[in-house]
């Protein structure tokens, strides 16, 4: 899934590594939903947005299945 997780992340100046901290998961995490080859649990997307003090629908992008309109 596509995202803005690195624009938010140094919009509040945090690492890679200080996010995965504040957030209770592996910097791997970060590193694997930042490339999109990870789609973070509904309620790691929610902690990710509230840590950024912004709502899901910003920080991912959901292009819907393809043929979806």
């Amino acid at each position: 899934m596509e995202n803005k997780m690195v624009e938010y992340r140094k919009k509040f100046g945090l690492s890679q590594e200080k996010l995965a901290e504040k957030l209770g998961v592996s910097r791997q995490t970060i590193i694997s939903i930042e490339k999109g080859k990870y789609d973070p649990s509904l309620p790691l997307a929610f902690e990710i947005a509230k840590t950024f003090q912004t709502t899901i629908e910003h920080v991912f992008i959901y292009a819907g299945k393809e043929g979806e309109e």
